[in-house]
């Protein structure tokens, strides 16, 4: 419940998500790189849930390709926009529902599983093992699953060294930068959970998935976003190209903010 209120009081008061993806700098980079993997992969015919669902920027734009899609958010708030969002046509369902119990849905129902953001605001593995279980019980043998992290070096280097939004010894002293190795820890009052690729990598291994891709979404976007906000169209175009070509490099992944891991559920 403490999470809840903490996420409710967040996304009502000072995350426009809806907007959020649409900004050019950095979200609108993140938005653009996961719906290129979503559209690389999805068929004809094929069935969508959206697990975590927010407002229903993922959710709508595949609807409106004609897919079915089947979306589950946990705050009421984000539903209401959701809903208000919806336009006519589209072969859409919202349900309120939490990541770690989807009992409401079947097992082996979905071609693709999105789980763009319910890892955000995970804390501890067993919670994390929870949610991506039903993740891939829902999904069918063979279908994709994609799931969404927020990588804390990224962070570390944006809101402690460059902006310097946050005292880095504070957060020390609190026990949520490790002074050595400058992992980190998150608690629900902190919103996000950052995270590495090692720990992606712990959680993948207790499932029996392949892994297809392990992309960096946004990439240098919000180190840059100054600059990006001040391209032109075409050099816009350019910059995505090149982080298109780039952002699944092992040497630049570690610096994006946000990662999406694919896996097919063997």
């Amino acid at each position: 419940m403490e999470t809840i209120k903490y996420l409710t009081d967040y996304y009502c008061q000072y995350c426009d998500e809806d907007s959020r993806l649409s900004s050019r700098s950095g979200s609108s980079v993140e938005f653009i790189t996961t719906m290129h993997y979503i559209d690389r992969y999805i068929k004809p015919g094929d069935r969508i849930i959206e697990i975590g669902a927010a407002t229903g920027k993922y959710s709508h734009t595949i609807a409106r390709k004609e897919y079915i899609v089947d979306a589950v958010e946990l705050l009421e708030h984000n539903i209401e926009i959701f809903r208000k969002n919806t336009q006519s046509g589209e072969k859409i369902t919202i349900k309120q529902g939490n990541a770690m119990d989807l009992a409401g849905f079947s097992d082996n129902t979905y071609d693709m599983t999105l789980l763009l953001g319910p890892m955000y605001h995970l804390y501890n593995r067993n919670d994390k093992l929870v949610a991506l279980n039903e993740a891939i019980r829902v999904t069918k043998q063979g279908g994709l699953v994609f799931v969404a992290y927020c990588i804390s070096d990224a962070t570390i280097l944006l809101e402690f060294f460059k902006v310097k939004k946050f005292d880095m010894n504070d957060y020390i002293n609190k026990g949520m930068i490790n002074p050595i190795t400058f992992s980190t820890k998150s608690e629900p009052k902190d919103i996000i959970e950052l995270v590495r690729k090692e720990n992606i990598d712990e959680l993948l291994a207790e499932f029996n998935v392949t892994r297809l891709h392990y992309v960096a979404t946004d990439g240098y976007a919000h180190h840059m976003s100054e600059s990006i906000d001040k391209m032109s169209g075409d050099e816009f175009e350019m910059y995505l190209k090149y982080h298109l070509a780039t952002c699944e490099r092992e040497d630049m992944v570690g610096i994006s903010h946000h990662v999406i891991d694919i896996f097919r559920r063997n």
